[in-house]
């Protein structure tokens, strides 16, 4: 069944192709979407798509079939992301596809202040071709080369400003608005050092409990008379009322504000100054800019949508990109072990463990066991909805056990992942160029197959004739047998036959290979 994505606020990535995230499903957009309709458009929603439509805990619990809200910008301060992870909503925002145009804008902007564009453009356009001199020099002008450049909050963009005005010859300091920091090409300064220190400050930074109001009155106080402030983060983060008395009294420079605390900004108190260049929350928004953020958007719900891991979800702990690598593949490996699981227990087990080894044992096991219980409580149609999100939270409110390990070697694998639910095991690999998933255990036996999406397993006692008389019976109700492996354990005299099939097999095809296969300890009918 397709999948329905909905976007809300399909404007705000202008006239970007959205053809890649159209066809991924049955799509239904926006133009724009306001508090009261968010419930009643997202209702039947696998996917939603949002730039600035707020998600507050009441409207998600109204949504019990959404799995993935992606947001069409960097900015996420719209979302409750606590409520998300606890109903099993991933949340995702776009990273990285803005950073040129953001660091262009931060840059454009602090070369228009201080070579005074906006007053030499309108002095163009009125008053230029009546005079009678070739030169005008109203306002003096400065060059960047040379400037002290402070950044608060050294991110991806912060980094890509830094690294731009350094190459413009500018002197580069940053303060940390994350409290952590780390060794960087630049030195750290407390902020109230690089207010007093710097020509320019420009603001990369989220909006949060540590950053609003992170420059008022008091800091604005530090800053040079001549230094410029440049923001394009988010509104909040500054004292618009403070900016504007400082402006008027001749105590700072000059400003570049892009974003705004209400938007849109229909009244401001900076709209009277002509050293303030105002723009409309349009830092990261180029054509480029908005048509990588489809795409990107694109790839995060096609991966939300297969049941894989959506690299760095918000609500998630962070999955660095070398241990994504590492066990990305094999989390839709482990969401089926784990719905093979829940088929051959038939309960819900009571103790879980799984067991990374060889190339896949020094990543993060938890990111697998989130897939294994995925696939297992998913399969069992519990009334949660369960994701890698909160699958973890899921298994302890149902009793589940869980724990995890690493081994050194894989045997004759280069990796590997064993999970065991109630003494049942099951243990699987990847191959190839396209990592495709091979059974490498199953149940205390040495198998070597890759699964299909619908397989017979049986268990019994080891006798000539066994196989004929299952051929025999499937093929007088039309089913196929595609591939099919067994395993002998002489010392027992049992066998294991994993068995993969085409067709539809109903109850009564069961019933008749249980009648006629003596000593059948067990028969499972897998859908994978």
């Amino acid at each position: 069944m397709q999948p329905n994505i909905v976007f809300l606020d399909e404007y705000s990535l202008g006239d970007a192709d959205l053809g890649s995230i159209r066809a991924l499903g049955n799509y239904t957009g926006y133009r724009t979407t306001v508090r009261e309709e968010v419930a009643d458009r997202c209702r039947e929603a696998d996917v939603v798509i949002t730039n600035k439509v707020v998600f507050r805990r009441e409207t998600l619990r109204q949504l019990p079939r959404l799995r993935l809200i992606c947001v069409a910008a960097t900015g996420m301060n719209h979302i409750d992301l606590e409520a998300a992870a606890e109903l099993g909503i991933a949340v995702k925002n776009a990273v990285g596809y803005s950073t040129h145009a953001v660091t262009e804008t931060t840059i454009g902007a602090a070369i228009g202040l201080l070579r005074q564009t906006v007053y030499y453009d309108r002095y163009v356009k009125t008053a230029y071709a009546g005079s009678p001199l070739q030169y005008h020099f109203g306002r003096t002008t400065h060059q960047l080369y040379g400037s002290k450049w402070g950044i608060v909050g050294l991110g991806n963009i912060g980094r890509s400003v830094a690294r731009v005005a350094e190459a413009l010859g500018c002197r580069i300091a940053y303060t940390s608005t994350s409290g952590v920091v780390r060794e960087e090409p630049y030195p750290e300064k407390p902020l109230d050092e690089l207010l007093r220190w710097a020509d320019v400050v420009s603001v990369h930074a989220p909006l949060n409990d540590r950053t609003r109001n992170l420059i008022g009155a008091r800091e604005l106080a530090l800053m040079k008379p001549s230094a410029i402030l440049i923001n394009v983060a988010r509104g909040g983060i500054y004292n618009i009322d403070s900016l504007a008395d400082f402006l008027a009294a001749g105590k700072i420079g000059a400003a570049g504000i892009d974003v705004f605390e209400d938007e849109p900004c229909t009244q401001s108190p900076l709209h009277e100054f002509p050293n303030a260049i105002l723009t409309p929350h349009l830092g990261a928004y180029t054509y480029e800019a908005q048509r990588r953020a489809g795409v990107q958007i694109a790839d995060y719900i096609a991966a939300g949508l297969e049941g894989s891991v959506v690299p760095t979800a918000l609500n998630m702990a962070p999955v660095p990109p070398e241990v994504m690598d590492a066990v990305g593949p094999y989390v839709p490996a482990c969401q089926m072990m784990g719905s093979m699981l829940a088929q051959l227990g038939g309960e819900v087990p009571k103790r879980l463990s799984l067991t990374a080894s060889g190339k896949a044992a020094p990543a993060d096991a938890t990111i697998l066991m989130a897939g294994t219980l995925q696939g297992l409580l998913s399969y069992k149609n519990l009334a949660t909805v369960v994701t890698p999100v909160n699958a973890e939270a899921v298994a302890r409110r149902h009793g589940i056990r869980v724990d995890t390990g690493a081994h050194a070697s894989a045997g004759a694998y280069s990796s590997s992942v064993t999970v065991v639910a109630d003494g049942r095991e099951i243990g699987c690999t990847l191959s190839g160029e396209d990592q495709h998933v091979r059974l490498i255990s199953l149940l205390g036996y040495k198998v070597d197959i890759a699964p299909g999406p619908q397989a017979l397993i049986f268990q019994y006692e080891d006798r000539p004739g066994r196989v004929g008389t299952i051929g025999s019976i499937l093929g007088d109700a039309g089913i196929n047998i595609t591939t099919m492996q067994i395993v002998n354990d002489p010392e027992a005299g049992q066998a294991i036959v994993y068995m993969n099939i085409e067709g539809e097999l109903d109850d009564s095809v069961l019933a008749k290979l249980r009648e006629n296969l003596e000593d059948l300890k067990n028969l499972w009918y897998v859908k994978l």
